[in-house]
Order: C-alpha cells, then sequence, then structure tokens
C-alpha cells in the first residue's frame, strides 16, 4: 500500500517537465527578438543619426578676391586644404553616407601658358576620420599600415580658359591617374579651379570602384547595414605661388 501511495504521488510524466521547457523557450524568443530589435534601432541611428558633412567643393564666388601676382610657374598646396572620401551607407530600406576628412594633404601644380602641366597631390590616409574620430576598420580596408599614402597625379595638361586669369571659375574633366593601396589606375578627375586673391583654389572628386585597387570593404552597421561596395574620393586645395 505505501509503495502505491509513493507511486500515484510523484511527479507524473508529461506535467512539469514540458512546461518548463515551454517556459525556457518563450523567454530565449523573447530575448533573441529583442536583440534583433536593438540590433535594427541601432542600425537606424547608424545611418539616419550621423549626418554627413557637405561635398567638398569650391567657396562660392561672392567670396573670391581680385586675382593678384604672377600665374605661370609651381603653386604649392598650403594649410587648409582638404580630402577624403564619401560610401553610401544603407540598412532597413534606409541610407546616408560615410564621409571620411583629412587635412593631410601636400602636392604641387606646374602653370604655364594658361594651362596646367602637371600636378600631383598626396594624402596621408593615416590621419583619416570620420566624424572627427579615426576609425580602425576603414584603416584596415585601405591597409593604411602598409599603403599609407595615396597619389593623384595629371596625366595630361589642363586648359584653364581665357577667363581664368582673371578670376573665371572653370570645371573640366582632367584625365589623372590615383595610386592607392599600391595600385595605380587611370581615372577622371571632375575638377574645378578659381585664383583667388594669390592663391588657386581647386576642389575635385573621383569615382572609384573599391575592387579595381583590391581593396574589401569594411564592416558597416553589423549583420543589418552595409556599405555600397564604391564610393567618391574627393578633395579642396588651396595652393601659393612659391
Amino acid at each position: 500500500m505505501n509503495n502505491q501511495l509513493y507511486a500515484t504521488t510523484g511527479p507524473q510524466p508529461g506535467s512539469a517537465a514540458p512546461r518548463r521547457r515551454h517556459h525556457w523557450l518563450r523567454w530565449t524568443i523573447v530575448g533573441v527578438l529583442a536583440l534583433v530589435v536593438v540590433a535594427a534601432v541601432g542600425v537606424v541611428a547608424f545611418v539616419k543619426l550621423q549626418p554627413a558633412p557637405a561635398r567638398l567643393a569650391l567657396p562660392g564666388p561672392a567670396a573670391a578676391n581680385a586675382p593678384a601676382g604672377p600665374l605661370d610657374g609651381t603653386w604649392n598646396v598650403v594649410s587648409g586644404s582638404q580630402a577624403g572620401f564619401r560610401v553610401r551607407e544603407s540598412g532597413f530600406g534606409l541610407s546616408d553616407e560615410v564621409v571620411g576628412r583629412t587635412g593631410a594633404v601636400t602636392g604641387s601644380a606646374a602653370v604655364s601658358g594658361n594651362q596646367i602641366l602637371t600636378a600631383t597631390f598626396r594624402v596621408d590616409l593615416t590621419t583619416l576620420t570620420i566624424a572627427g574620430k579615426a576609425q580602425p576598420q576603414f584603416a584596415k580596408s585601405l591597409d593604411t599600415a602598409g599603403n599609407p599614402i595615396a597619389v593623384v597625379t595629371l596625366t595630361r595638361p589642363v586648359a584653364l580658359g581665357s577667363g581664368f586669369p582673371s578670376g573665371a571659375t572653370v570645371t573640366v574633366a582632367a584625365a589623372g591617374d590615383l595610386t592607392m593601396h599600391g595600385i595605380t589606375h587611370p581615372v577622371t578627375i571632375n575638377l574645378s579651379g578659381r585664383r583667388d586673391g594669390s592663391t588657386l583654389q581647386a576642389a575635385g572628386s573621383i569615382p572609384v570602384a573599391f575592387s579595381a585597387w583590391n581593396i574589401q570593404g569594411p564592416s558597416g552597421g553589423g549583420f543589418l547595414g552595409s556599405l555600397a561596395d564604391h564610393g567618391v574620393a574627393e578633395f579642396q586645395v588651396t595652393l601659393q605661388h612659391a
């Protein structure tokens, strides 16, 4: 009799244990969904809550001063110049631009007969920042440790036009080479230039397909966000007569 009583008062198969398993499964699903929501919110914030800086361009014509001094000769890049990149960022149907900037730009241009005969600009990629902060994932993608300098070189002279000496803005599609990640490719440089007092101002952009320079895309907004496989290199430089 005692044995029968013990048997009937113990845990019955198929009762408490399944309920515990269902309880655990329910909370696991809730936890996973919460993580997905948090990740989604993170991507949306990453994509939409960081306003992208304006494209590098010449200042407005009203800010320019009357040209002064000779035009022919060598012109050197001075402080205040900038270069960088912009890449489209997307996630959950939203998109924005990731923009890198640096002021570490050097180089020179040779002008003669109202033409830019030669020009070379160098950009120190190790100093690039995004929203004022260094980004290790971009440094890794660009291999700045092994190839710290990007170089833009004109490969054909650029005619400046009759109005350039007196301060007119010139916009041309210039032929050049872009060296980056240890690889050089011909590129088209969308270039604008103007005399401003005793200086020359130039701004331009170069479309870049990362695979052509063997650049792997950096990680973006995690597994729910991504960066485009192409971008734009851009610059704004001020040059003074040597």
